[in-house]
């Protein structure tokens, strides 16, 4: 009976990985599916009918057009990265670790959008709410992939090192 304690003791004292747990749930194959769907959905309004309000717009709108087109679907494609990386880790296609380094080649902050700066109230109605919608997942996914990094290790106070430091500071030596 102790040395069953001792595994329990043990195991509750490793932390939860709530980020792991909320990768492989419910809630990511739901948010996985919204994440295709508005990759499908942009390309298909950017090709069709997207083309055709552009063209109806004047030359300032036209350019602010152009530049979040290109700024959603670099965005998007982004996204759809991070969400295969991690659909791949929960299939067991990857490693944790493998899609650790694929993954630090996926900008998920990196693209910004105008949203409600200039230029913004002559775009398409539809187009802003693909950028809406787009920030509002990408806000989504980064939180998990927050919760996905593990956390910095605090290190262990250790009253030597801090002596020996303090000695170097003193005598003006590197540690």
């Amino acid at each position: 009976m102790s040395d069953e304690r001792s595994s329990m003791t043990r195991a509750s004292a490793e932390p939860v990985a709530f980020g792991r747990r909320l990768a492989g749930s419910g809630a990511f194959k739901a948010m996985f599916r919204e994440g295709m769907a508005l990759v499908e959905e942009t390309a298909g309004y950017l090709d069709g009918e997207g083309r055709r309000d552009s063209h109806r717009l004047a030359r300032a709108a036209s350019l602010s057009y152009a530049t979040e087109s290109m700024r959603l679907t670099t965005r998007l494609m982004q996204l759809a990265s991070w969400l295969l990386l991690q659909r791949a880790v929960n299939e067991g296609d990857i490693s944790i670790d493998q899609a650790s380094h694929e993954r630090a080649k996926v900008k998920l902050g990196g693209v910004s959008s105008a949203a409600e700066g200039p230029g913004w109230d002559g775009l398409p109605d539809r187009l802003k709410d693909l950028v809406r919608r787009s920030l509002s997942l990408q806000e989504k996914i980064t939180r998990l992939d927050g919760a996905l990094s593990p956390a910095p290790v605090a290190a262990a106070d250790n009253p030597v090192a801090r002596q020996l430091g303090r000695l170097a500071e003193a005598f003006g030596g590197a540690r």
